[in-house]
């Protein structure tokens, strides 16, 4: 697996959102209302104010996950996905270590994430790798659960 930097707008990436969302379908038990949950500007996810990795194997683009500034030393992970194809391998917290890696290239020092209840297996990932529940900071309407780490000092 190789885990690489890609443009916002890079088709890899869109394939794999795509997915991620049918899957939120899947796990909702149906449609939700895609305008209520939008996807980050292109714009966030460059440096300096962000970016978005895909990890291929070979050709194939089988996860992805975006860091984005938000606040003075801080940043969030959006869209976090791994394809069920490439599930059960330890590609989760490597992606998310290399997302916290970029994070703290962007300047910050804290790392913000949401997500829902029905994602049990991102939940585990995030407290395994030290993530605190916090309060709702970003009012999104399907999260149910709220994290934060600090990333570790230079």
């Amino acid at each position: 697996m190789e885990v690489r930097r890609v443009p916002a707008d890079a088709g890899a990436a869109r394939l794999l959102m795509a997915e991620y969302m049918d899957e939120i379908e899947r796990r909702l038990g149906g449609p939700f209302d895609h305008a209520r949950y939008p996807d980050p500007a292109p714009a966030e996810l460059e440096p300096p104010d962000g970016l978005l990795l895909v990890a291929f194997d070979g050709d194939d683009p089988v996860a992805c996950g975006a860091v984005r500034v938000i606040g003075a030393g801080v940043a969030e992970i959006k869209r976090m996905y791994v394809a069920p194809r490439a599930r059960g391998q330890g590609l989760g917290r490597t992606l998310l270590g290399e997302l916290e890696r970029g994070a703290a290239q962007l300047g910050c020092r804290t790392v913000r994430l949401d997500t829902m209840a029905q994602m049990a297996e991102a939940g585990a990932l995030y407290r395994s790798a030290g993530y605190e529940p916090i309060a709702d900071y970003n009012g999104n309407p399907l999260a149910t659960v709220w994290m934060e780490r600090a990333l570790p000092g230079e």
